[in-house]
Protein backbone atom coordinates (compact mmCIF):
# COMPACT_ATOMS: atom_id res chain seq x y z
CA UNK A 1 0.00 0.00 0.00
CA UNK A 2 1.48 3.04 -1.00
CA UNK A 3 1.71 5.99 1.25
CA UNK A 4 0.11 9.11 0.18
CA UNK A 5 0.47 12.29 2.16
CA UNK A 6 -1.43 15.28 1.10
CA UNK A 7 -0.85 18.72 2.58
CA UNK A 8 -3.86 21.48 2.34
CA UNK A 9 -4.65 24.58 3.70
CA UNK A 10 -6.52 24.97 6.84
CA UNK A 11 -9.93 24.33 7.05
CA UNK A 12 -12.65 27.46 7.55
CA UNK A 13 -12.12 29.52 10.80
CA UNK A 14 -15.54 28.77 11.82
CA UNK A 15 -16.24 25.16 10.58
CA UNK A 16 -17.64 24.48 6.90
CA UNK A 17 -20.83 26.66 5.74
CA UNK A 18 -23.68 24.53 7.03
CA UNK A 19 -25.18 25.95 3.18
CA UNK A 20 -23.24 27.61 0.17
CA UNK A 21 -24.40 31.08 -1.45
CA UNK A 22 -25.17 29.01 -4.32
CA UNK A 23 -26.77 25.88 -5.00
CA UNK A 24 -24.71 24.25 -8.07
CA UNK A 25 -21.57 25.16 -10.09
CA UNK A 26 -21.87 26.02 -13.84
CA UNK A 27 -21.53 23.49 -16.18
CA UNK A 28 -18.59 23.17 -18.47
CA UNK A 29 -18.29 20.64 -21.20
CA UNK A 30 -14.63 21.46 -21.68
CA UNK A 31 -11.78 23.71 -21.83
CA UNK A 32 -11.34 26.32 -23.83
CA UNK A 33 -9.26 24.79 -26.82
CA UNK A 34 -10.89 21.62 -26.90
CA UNK A 35 -8.33 19.77 -23.86
CA UNK A 36 -10.92 17.45 -21.94
CA UNK A 37 -12.02 18.41 -18.08
CA UNK A 38 -10.82 15.76 -15.46
CA UNK A 39 -12.39 12.27 -15.45
CA UNK A 40 -11.70 10.37 -12.44
CA UNK A 41 -13.63 7.12 -11.77
CA UNK A 42 -14.57 8.54 -8.67
CA UNK A 43 -14.48 11.66 -5.70
CA UNK A 44 -12.79 10.57 -2.62
CA UNK A 45 -10.08 12.63 -0.33
CA UNK A 46 -9.29 12.67 2.75
CA UNK A 47 -6.89 15.56 3.84
CA UNK A 48 -4.02 14.13 6.32
CA UNK A 49 -2.61 17.42 7.28
CA UNK A 50 -1.86 21.46 6.83
CA UNK A 51 1.05 20.92 9.54
CA UNK A 52 3.92 21.76 7.53
CA UNK A 53 6.13 24.78 8.20
CA UNK A 54 7.64 24.72 12.15
CA UNK A 55 9.82 22.40 12.82
CA UNK A 56 9.07 18.78 13.57
CA UNK A 57 5.92 19.82 11.35
CA UNK A 58 3.67 16.28 10.43
CA UNK A 59 4.56 17.32 7.19
CA UNK A 60 8.62 16.39 7.96
CA UNK A 61 7.38 13.50 9.98
CA UNK A 62 5.38 11.80 7.24
CA UNK A 63 7.79 12.38 4.51
CA UNK A 64 10.84 10.35 5.16
CA UNK A 65 8.54 7.27 3.78
CA UNK A 66 5.69 9.08 1.70
CA UNK A 67 5.64 8.04 -1.71
CA UNK A 68 3.45 10.58 -2.69
CA UNK A 69 2.89 13.86 -1.84
CA UNK A 70 -0.37 16.37 -2.93
CA UNK A 71 0.06 19.86 -2.24
CA UNK A 72 -1.59 23.13 -3.55
CA UNK A 73 0.33 26.26 -4.65
CA UNK A 74 -1.89 28.50 -2.04
CA UNK A 75 -0.73 26.82 1.04
CA UNK A 76 2.29 24.60 -0.67
CA UNK A 77 4.40 22.35 1.33
CA UNK A 78 7.74 23.28 0.18
CA UNK A 79 9.29 20.53 -1.76
CA UNK A 80 12.90 21.72 -1.35
CA UNK A 81 15.77 19.46 -2.33
CA UNK A 82 16.76 18.84 1.20
CA UNK A 83 13.71 17.28 1.70
CA UNK A 84 13.64 15.31 -1.26
CA UNK A 85 16.81 13.96 -0.22
CA UNK A 86 15.27 13.28 2.94
CA UNK A 87 12.57 10.99 1.11
CA UNK A 88 14.11 8.35 -0.36
CA UNK A 89 10.70 6.46 -1.27
CA UNK A 90 9.20 9.56 -2.73
CA UNK A 91 7.93 9.15 -6.49
CA UNK A 92 5.22 11.10 -7.45
CA UNK A 93 4.40 15.41 -6.65
CA UNK A 94 1.46 16.08 -7.44
CA UNK A 95 0.23 20.25 -7.48
CA UNK A 96 -3.23 19.91 -6.65
CA UNK A 97 -3.65 23.36 -8.86
CA UNK A 98 -1.21 25.05 -11.27
CA UNK A 99 2.45 26.09 -10.41
CA UNK A 100 4.67 23.34 -9.56
CA UNK A 101 7.56 25.66 -8.49
CA UNK A 102 7.13 24.93 -4.87
CA UNK A 103 9.17 21.96 -5.65
CA UNK A 104 12.31 21.83 -6.42
CA UNK A 105 12.43 20.63 -10.10
CA UNK A 106 16.14 20.19 -10.18
CA UNK A 107 16.35 17.72 -7.11
CA UNK A 108 13.18 15.93 -8.86
CA UNK A 109 14.68 15.55 -12.19
CA UNK A 110 17.52 14.21 -9.84
CA UNK A 111 16.14 11.96 -7.80
CA UNK A 112 13.57 10.58 -10.21
CA UNK A 113 10.55 12.30 -8.47
CA UNK A 114 7.53 12.67 -11.33
CA UNK A 115 5.83 15.88 -10.78
CA UNK A 116 2.47 16.49 -11.75
CA UNK A 117 -0.67 19.49 -11.70
CA UNK A 118 -3.72 19.70 -12.85
CA UNK A 119 -3.48 22.18 -16.23
CA UNK A 120 -5.78 24.33 -16.72
CA UNK A 121 -8.39 23.24 -14.01
CA UNK A 122 -8.14 26.50 -12.64
CA UNK A 123 -6.73 28.76 -15.42
CA UNK A 124 -9.65 31.29 -16.32
CA UNK A 125 -10.53 31.42 -12.68
CA UNK A 126 -7.32 33.14 -12.16
CA UNK A 127 -7.96 35.49 -15.73
CA UNK A 128 -11.19 36.53 -14.29
CA UNK A 129 -9.26 37.51 -11.03
CA UNK A 130 -6.53 39.52 -13.05
CA UNK A 131 -9.66 41.77 -15.07
CA UNK A 132 -11.31 42.29 -11.70
CA UNK A 133 -8.06 43.66 -9.87
CA UNK A 134 -7.14 45.90 -12.84
CA UNK A 135 -10.61 47.56 -13.01
CA UNK A 136 -10.31 47.71 -8.62
CA UNK A 137 -7.22 49.56 -9.18
CA UNK A 138 -7.56 51.53 -12.43
CA UNK A 139 -11.09 52.43 -10.69
CA UNK A 140 -9.31 52.82 -7.10
CA UNK A 141 -12.32 50.86 -6.07
CA UNK A 142 -10.34 49.28 -2.46
CA UNK A 143 -10.60 52.87 -1.05
CA UNK A 144 -13.82 54.23 -2.88
CA UNK A 145 -15.29 51.19 -0.67
CA UNK A 146 -13.64 52.09 2.58
CA UNK A 147 -15.49 55.21 2.66
CA UNK A 148 -18.72 54.11 2.26
CA UNK A 149 -17.84 51.68 5.28
CA UNK A 150 -16.59 54.64 7.58
CA UNK A 151 -20.19 56.48 6.72
CA UNK A 152 -18.38 58.91 4.48
CA UNK A 153 -19.65 60.59 1.00
CA UNK A 154 -15.61 61.71 -0.07
CA UNK A 155 -16.43 61.75 -3.83
CA UNK A 156 -13.42 63.89 -4.36
CA UNK A 157 -11.44 61.99 -2.49
CA UNK A 158 -12.52 58.76 -4.29
CA UNK A 159 -11.69 59.89 -7.95
CA UNK A 160 -8.48 61.81 -7.20
CA UNK A 161 -6.64 58.31 -8.07
CA UNK A 162 -9.70 56.71 -10.53
CA UNK A 163 -9.23 56.47 -14.27
CA UNK A 164 -10.90 54.65 -17.16
CA UNK A 165 -9.34 51.71 -18.38
CA UNK A 166 -10.56 52.32 -21.80
CA UNK A 167 -7.94 53.57 -24.22
CA UNK A 168 -5.10 52.33 -22.02
CA UNK A 169 -1.91 49.98 -23.10
CA UNK A 170 -2.06 46.86 -21.03
CA UNK A 171 0.54 43.80 -21.24
CA UNK A 172 0.94 40.35 -20.30
CA UNK A 173 4.32 39.35 -18.86
CA UNK A 174 3.40 35.57 -20.39
CA UNK A 175 0.43 34.59 -23.05
CA UNK A 176 -0.24 31.13 -22.10
CA UNK A 177 -3.56 29.61 -21.53
CA UNK A 178 -3.98 32.40 -18.24
CA UNK A 179 -1.96 35.12 -19.77
CA UNK A 180 -4.20 34.41 -23.17
CA UNK A 181 -7.62 34.39 -21.46
CA UNK A 182 -6.85 37.60 -19.80
CA UNK A 183 -6.27 39.71 -23.50
CA UNK A 184 -9.09 37.99 -24.24
CA UNK A 185 -11.77 39.55 -21.39
CA UNK A 186 -9.80 42.49 -21.85
CA UNK A 187 -10.41 42.92 -25.69
CA UNK A 188 -13.81 43.92 -24.93
CA UNK A 189 -12.52 47.18 -22.74
CA UNK A 190 -11.33 49.05 -25.94
CA UNK A 191 -7.82 49.01 -24.50
CA UNK A 192 -4.39 48.41 -26.72
CA UNK A 193 -3.28 44.53 -25.71
CA UNK A 194 0.69 44.17 -25.36
CA UNK A 195 2.10 40.52 -24.87
CA UNK A 196 5.59 39.20 -24.49
CA UNK A 197 6.22 35.16 -24.54
CA UNK A 198 8.83 32.73 -25.52
CA UNK A 199 6.63 31.45 -27.37
CA UNK A 200 4.58 33.98 -29.98
CA UNK A 201 0.60 32.99 -30.67
CA UNK A 202 -0.32 32.42 -33.80
CA UNK A 203 -0.64 35.67 -36.18
CA UNK A 204 -4.70 34.69 -36.66
CA UNK A 205 -4.86 35.25 -32.89
CA UNK A 206 -2.84 38.06 -32.57
CA UNK A 207 -4.97 39.68 -35.30
CA UNK A 208 -7.96 38.65 -34.04
CA UNK A 209 -7.27 40.12 -30.56
CA UNK A 210 -4.59 43.35 -32.28
CA UNK A 211 -2.02 42.73 -30.06
CA UNK A 212 1.09 44.10 -30.35
CA UNK A 213 4.46 41.39 -29.63
CA UNK A 214 7.24 42.26 -27.88
CA UNK A 215 10.47 39.99 -27.57
CA UNK A 216 11.06 40.77 -23.85
CA UNK A 217 9.30 42.59 -21.23
CA UNK A 218 12.08 44.92 -20.89
CA UNK A 219 10.85 45.89 -24.54
CA UNK A 220 7.15 45.72 -23.40
CA UNK A 221 6.63 47.58 -20.45
CA UNK A 222 8.03 50.96 -21.33
CA UNK A 223 4.39 50.98 -23.22
CA UNK A 224 2.11 50.25 -21.13
CA UNK A 225 -0.03 51.53 -18.17
CA UNK A 226 -0.80 48.40 -16.99
CA UNK A 227 1.47 45.28 -16.70
CA UNK A 228 -0.23 42.09 -15.91
CA UNK A 229 2.50 38.88 -15.04
CA UNK A 230 1.11 35.24 -15.81
CA UNK A 231 4.04 33.46 -16.03
CA UNK A 232 5.43 30.47 -14.29
CA UNK A 233 8.42 30.84 -11.56
CA UNK A 234 11.75 29.48 -13.04
CA UNK A 235 15.12 30.58 -13.18
CA UNK A 236 14.43 33.11 -16.51
CA UNK A 237 11.67 34.93 -14.32
CA UNK A 238 12.15 35.02 -10.85
CA UNK A 239 13.18 38.70 -9.68
CA UNK A 240 12.22 39.91 -13.33
CA UNK A 241 10.44 42.78 -12.20
CA UNK A 242 13.86 44.52 -10.52
CA UNK A 243 14.41 48.21 -9.49
CA UNK A 244 15.57 48.19 -12.92
CA UNK A 245 12.83 47.12 -14.97
CA UNK A 246 9.99 48.90 -12.85
CA UNK A 247 12.06 52.23 -13.25
CA UNK A 248 11.54 51.68 -17.00
CA UNK A 249 7.56 51.43 -16.57
CA UNK A 250 5.70 54.72 -17.51
CA UNK A 251 5.22 56.69 -13.98
CA UNK A 252 1.99 56.10 -12.38
CA UNK A 253 1.65 52.17 -14.40
CA UNK A 254 -0.13 49.56 -12.50
CA UNK A 255 1.77 46.07 -11.82
CA UNK A 256 -0.70 42.90 -11.59
CA UNK A 257 0.87 39.73 -10.39
CA UNK A 258 -0.86 36.24 -10.00
CA UNK A 259 1.88 34.48 -11.43
CA UNK A 260 4.60 34.18 -7.95
CA UNK A 261 5.27 36.93 -5.89
CA UNK A 262 9.14 36.07 -6.86
CA UNK A 263 8.90 37.13 -10.16
CA UNK A 264 9.01 40.70 -8.33
CA UNK A 265 11.54 41.79 -6.13
CA UNK A 266 9.68 42.59 -3.07
CA UNK A 267 11.56 45.54 -1.33
CA UNK A 268 11.02 47.44 -4.77
CA UNK A 269 7.16 46.90 -5.32
CA UNK A 270 7.00 48.91 -1.95
CA UNK A 271 9.57 51.48 -2.71
CA UNK A 272 7.97 51.94 -6.30
CA UNK A 273 4.44 52.72 -4.79
CA UNK A 274 5.94 55.15 -2.08
CA UNK A 275 7.65 57.00 -4.98
CA UNK A 276 4.76 57.47 -7.35
CA UNK A 277 6.59 54.67 -9.74
CA UNK A 278 4.24 52.51 -9.54
CA UNK A 279 0.32 53.89 -8.91
CA UNK A 280 -1.01 50.45 -7.72
CA UNK A 281 0.13 47.09 -7.26
CA UNK A 282 -2.50 44.04 -6.75
CA UNK A 283 -1.92 40.57 -7.01
CA UNK A 284 -2.59 37.33 -4.58
CA UNK A 285 0.52 35.93 -4.65
CA UNK A 286 3.09 36.37 -1.69
CA UNK A 287 7.05 34.63 -0.99
CA UNK A 288 6.47 32.84 1.87
CA UNK A 289 3.30 31.40 2.19
CA UNK A 290 1.11 31.88 4.29
CA UNK A 291 2.45 35.52 4.45
CA UNK A 292 3.86 36.12 7.78
CA UNK A 293 2.04 38.78 9.45
CA UNK A 294 4.68 41.91 9.35
CA UNK A 295 4.98 41.36 5.40
CA UNK A 296 5.14 44.68 3.83
CA UNK A 297 2.56 43.88 1.16
CA UNK A 298 0.32 43.91 3.43
CA UNK A 299 0.81 47.41 5.07
CA UNK A 300 2.40 49.29 1.46
CA UNK A 301 -0.22 52.28 -0.06
CA UNK A 302 -2.06 51.79 -2.51
CA UNK A 303 -2.21 47.89 -2.96
CA UNK A 304 -4.76 45.25 -3.44
CA UNK A 305 -3.48 42.34 -1.97
CA UNK A 306 -5.35 39.02 -1.16
CA UNK A 307 -4.57 35.59 -0.54
CA UNK A 308 -3.58 32.85 -2.45
CA UNK A 309 -7.35 32.72 -3.54
CA UNK A 310 -7.43 33.84 -7.64
CA UNK A 311 -7.05 29.93 -8.65
CA UNK A 312 -9.30 28.12 -5.48
CA UNK A 313 -13.23 29.59 -6.36
CA UNK A 314 -15.44 26.68 -5.41
CA UNK A 315 -15.74 25.46 -9.24
CA UNK A 316 -11.69 25.57 -10.06
CA UNK A 317 -11.43 23.13 -6.55
CA UNK A 318 -14.00 21.11 -8.09
CA UNK A 319 -11.43 20.84 -11.20
CA UNK A 320 -8.56 20.35 -9.43
CA UNK A 321 -10.00 17.92 -6.61
CA UNK A 322 -11.04 15.21 -9.61
CA UNK A 323 -7.62 16.23 -11.61
CA UNK A 324 -5.87 15.32 -8.53
CA UNK A 325 -7.67 12.33 -8.30
CA UNK A 326 -7.67 11.16 -12.13
CA UNK A 327 -3.72 11.19 -12.09
CA UNK A 328 -3.38 9.05 -8.80
CA UNK A 329 -5.68 6.29 -10.36
CA UNK A 330 -3.46 6.74 -13.45
CA UNK A 331 -0.30 6.30 -11.68
CA UNK A 332 -2.09 3.14 -9.16
CA UNK A 333 -3.20 2.05 -12.62
CA UNK A 334 0.22 2.30 -14.54
CA UNK A 335 -0.99 4.25 -17.27
CA UNK A 336 0.80 7.18 -18.29
CA UNK A 337 -0.85 10.50 -16.83
CA UNK A 338 -2.25 12.66 -19.45
CA UNK A 339 1.19 14.68 -21.04
CA UNK A 340 -0.08 17.76 -20.39
CA UNK A 341 -0.39 17.34 -16.29
CA UNK A 342 3.28 16.74 -16.52
CA UNK A 343 6.29 18.87 -15.24
CA UNK A 344 8.68 16.28 -14.52
CA UNK A 345 9.20 12.84 -16.04
CA UNK A 346 11.96 10.20 -16.55
CA UNK A 347 14.70 12.58 -15.10
CA UNK A 348 13.54 15.64 -17.58
CA UNK A 349 11.03 18.05 -17.73
CA UNK A 350 7.95 17.00 -19.70
CA UNK A 351 4.72 17.61 -21.07
CA UNK A 352 3.54 21.34 -20.14
CA UNK A 353 6.93 21.58 -17.91
CA UNK A 354 8.97 21.59 -20.98
CA UNK A 355 6.71 24.46 -22.98
CA UNK A 356 6.30 26.62 -19.59
CA UNK A 357 9.40 26.18 -16.82
CA UNK A 358 13.26 25.96 -17.43
CA UNK A 359 15.81 24.46 -14.69
CA UNK A 360 19.06 25.23 -13.88
CA UNK A 361 20.33 22.23 -15.25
Amino acid sequence: MAKVLCVLYDDPADGYPKEYARDDLPHLDGYPGGQALPSPNGIDFTVVTSDKDRDGSEFDRELADAEIVISQPFWPAYLTAERIARAPKLKLAVTAGIGSDHVDLDAAIEHGVTVAEVTYCNSISVAEHVVMMILSQVRNYLPSYEVVLDGGWNIADCVARSYDVEGMHIGTVAAGRIGTAVLRRLAPFDVHLHYTDRHRLPTAVERELNLTFHPSAADMVPHCDVVTINAPLHPETEGLFDEKLIGTMKRGAYLINTARARIADRDAVVRALHSGQLAGYAGDVWYPQPAPADHPWRTMPHHGMTPHISGSTLSAQARYAAGTREILESWFSGTPLRDEYLIVDGGRLAGAGAHSYSTNR
